[in-house]
């Protein structure tokens, strides 16, 4: 039995009034004890109501009357002018009053006890009786089902009865959904308070504060609790070499369906170019413009020989999401600072000449050396300089450096 149906509320939060009758604001429950665990299930949903109905009797697909009667009531001053009353799928009576054309309220008894109120002020408010959903929109208008519910849901992508297809995520504690079109989200908006009322096309969908979200389909022929979508996490794609100095990689992104294609070029810099579903460029960041707050990506490193890619869905305090540029080739690197490989050993009885894997020829001095001697690679960089016996002695310490020498022409 539901305790809900038997216990009135003692207050609840009406646009942020605290008031002595039991009220649903936008993200009240009719359920004193909260929403319970629900397995989704297809659901039973009443038709919906306009404001101002004509007395009819409608039939639910659950095979109950549930009838819709004006009543003409005296204003009241507090809550409005009383324009209907309904019985809901559980048998749950709500009176709608109407306070202006903006603000309908619903007040709901079972068995004669008051159980709560479902305040619409210039936004839809919803009430759900473990898995049973009343919503009543700001213009009267109300919708009733059971389930079509995916309680406690993880945050990820989800598909409705209809193909829409939300997001749902969590931010500071909050959960928040949004439309995903395209392969591309529309933005997400977070919960402010414990429950509240989104339509996404023609789907109405509640978010509760646990992330568990129901959806009705007006006029579906098929109603469903949201199902999420299934797929394997994409993982990155091979290297590919682009170039002499040049790679590429996929990544994936992290908005939902989308991909990153990372370049890492020598002589250009990085590159991100974030891609919708289809492959169509959405945003590109390389060294030039290495940042677009619009769409949360950044290049960290931009100058350096291991950029990072950032990425993010908000912005405020958001953290990145970092990924590696694929390494450039070995021995890809500028002429201005081109590193010191260090060459092989040279075998016994070697002229003292030995070819390092990256093809460079150094000379590594043997015995006794002349004072103010210069020997080395017929380069003219001056990047390092060693002379005379403490070239020697450098070399014979196993120190690996590179002894360079002005070019023969310069001498007499």
């Amino acid at each position: 039995m539901r305790t809900a149906l038997r216990t009135a509320l003692a207050t609840a939060l009406v646009t942020g009034v605290a008031m002595a009758t039991p009220a649903f604001g936008a993200g009240a429950a009719f359920a004193a004890d909260g929403p319970a665990a629900a397995a989704p299930s297809a659901p039973a949903a009443s038709a919906a109501r306009p404001a101002d109905a004509k007395p009819s009797a409608g039939t639910n697909t659950a095979g109950k009357a549930s009838a819709a009667t004006p009543t003409a009531a005296p204003a009241d001053p507090a809550g409005g002018v009383l324009v209907r009353t309904e019985t809901l799928l559980g048998g749950t009576v709500a009176k709608i009053y109407k306070v202006d054309a903006l603000h309908h309220r619903a007040e709901l008894t079972h068995q004669g006890n008051p159980v709560g109120v479902v305040d619409a002020n210039t936004r839809p408010a919803a009430g759900n009786d473990n898995g049973e959903f009343f919503v009543l929109f700001e213009n009267g208008t109300t919708y009733n089902w059971n389930r079509a519910y995916l309680p406690g849901a993880a945050p990820g992508l989800y598909e409705l009865a209809d193909g829409t297809r939300l997001q749902l995520a969590e931010k500071d504690g909050r959960f928040g959904l949004q439309l995903v079109e395209n392969g591309k989200g529309r933005g997400y908006t977070y919960l402010n308070g414990p429950r509240q009322v989104w339509t996404y096309g023609k789907a109405i969908v509640v978010l509760e504060q646990d992330g568990g979200f129901a959806a009705y389909i007006p006029g579906g022929a098929r109603q469903a609790a949201p199902r999420p979508v299934e797929s394997p996490a994409p993982g990155p794609g091979p290297v590919v070499t682009v170039g002499e100095c040049a790679v590429r990689q996929d990544v994936p992104s992290v908005f939902a369906l989308m991909t990153v294609t990372l370049t890492n070029d020598l002589e250009k810099g990085p590159k991100a170019v974030l891609k919708d579903e289809a492959g169509k460029a959405v945003v590109t960041v390389d060294r030039a413009h290495p940042a677009d707050r619009g769409q949360g990506l950044t290049i960290k490193g931009a100058d350096t020989a291991a950029p990072r890619l950032g990425q993010r869905t908000q912005g405020g305090d958001t953290p990145y999401r970092w990924t590696a540029f694929p390494k450039l080739p070995e021995g890809c690197v500028k002429k201005s600072g081109t590193p010191v490989t260090t060459p092989t050993t040279a075998p016994a009885g070697n002229t003292g000449t030995t070819v390092n894997t990256a093809g460079q020829t150094t000379v590594v001095p043997k015995g006794g050396v002349a004072a103010g001697a210069e020997l080395g690679t017929a380069d003219d960089s001056g990047a390092l300089l060693a002379t005379g016996a403490g070239a020697a002695s450098l070399a014979a310490a196993g120190l690996g450096f590179v002894v360079l020498r002005r070019r023969a022409a310069a001498r007499v």
